[in-house]
């Protein structure tokens, strides 16, 4: 399951894409400074899509929900499988995920980006209130993803962004083959190498 993604989407083509959707992004605050981000990883503030009545906001959460019992870890992944979530849906948007493979330190790092090249936006769930965190959700791996792990992020194709803000159901599937780019991405003694 991913636990860190790289996000280089410039906020004006955020704004650019999601200003023909049904629910047209914009900035409360003015446009975000959101700088190129190689390693976003749980308990990082992330850019999310939140939708509103007749549009949708771009605000920063922290990636990680509380764990339901105590001495339990945070939520970071969140299995799909048997929910509605009829409320608490966002989007995620990022430019490309990683996976890890092998049984000891260091693990194999590996990247996953679209073979068309695009940016992405995964499913997730944001819990809102006082402190809002958000967590990604999963499911069953793709041909792509399945070698490198038995969960993927659920990543919506784009012509389905307005549909799960919107509340659809049907659209948490894995990934079809032929989706994914896989590099292996080794990390440097002093930061990624990506």
């Amino acid at each position: 399951m991913c636990n860190n993604y790289a996000n280089h989407i410039p906020p004006a083509e955020l704004f650019e894409i999601f200003s023909e959707s049904r629910f047209p992004l914009i900035f409360p605050d003015g446009p975000p400074n959101l700088e190129p981000t190689d390693d976003i990883r749980p308990t990082d503030a992330a850019p999310v899509i939140l939708p509103a009545t007749d549009h949708s906001i771009l605000v920063r959460m922290k990636w990680r929900l509380a764990p339901s019992q105590p001495k339990r870890p945070p939520v970071i992944n969140m299995r799909s499988e048997g929910r509605r979530f009829e409320r608490g849906r966002c989007l995620v948007p990022a430019s490309s995920f990683f996976e890890f493979t092998g049984d000891k330190y260091p693990k194999t790092r590996w990247r996953f980006t679209r073979t068309d090249g695009a940016w992405f936006c995964f499913a997730g769930f944001q819990n809102g209130g006082d402190d809002p965190r958000f967590t990604l959700l999963t499911v069953d791996p793709g041909p792509d993803i399945a070698p490198t792990h038995d969960r993927q992020p659920v990543v919506l194709a784009r012509a389905d962004w307005d549909r799960w803000l919107a509340g659809e159901d049907g659209l948490l599937t894995p990934s079809p083959a032929g989706t994914w780019t896989v590099a292996e991405a080794p990390r440097e003694a002093q930061g990624t190498l990506l």
